[in-house]
């Protein structure tokens, strides 16, 4: 069982930058993988980007070039640099490890 909480979250013009953080505590933080999701109101919640064991890296197409996710597992901790900020970038960003879920942190572009 991993508590997951998310930070990093806030109000930002488009084409501005955030950092979210996400920290799992439990132990053996190395050995999975971690995935970032958003939900925007009125649709479905959708994956933004993964990051394996390994450091392999996923992003889907929407976020593709303008976000980075990383991790420091010495902290136990994955980033999701956010860069180039669109207003459709506007969505309550979860961070996911294997069935447990934050409670998210709300990111608003504003045009």
């Amino acid at each position: 069982q991993w508590q997951v909480m998310e930070s990093g979250g806030g109000v930002v013009q488009a084409g501005g930058f955030l950092r979210l953080s996400c920290t799992a505590s439990g132990e053996g933080f190395r050995n999975i993988a971690v995935n970032w999701y958003r939900q925007a109101p009125g649709k479905q919640r959708e994956l933004v980007a993964t990051i394996f064991k390994s450091g392999t890296t996923y992003y889907t197409d929407s976020t593709k070039g303008r976000f980075t996710i990383s991790r420091d597992n010495a902290k136990n901790t994955v980033y999701l640099q956010m860069n180039g900020l669109k207003p459709e970038d506007t969505a309550v960003y979860y961070c996911n490890v294997q069935t447990n879920w934050g409670q998210g942190t709300q990111v608003t572009v504003s045009s």
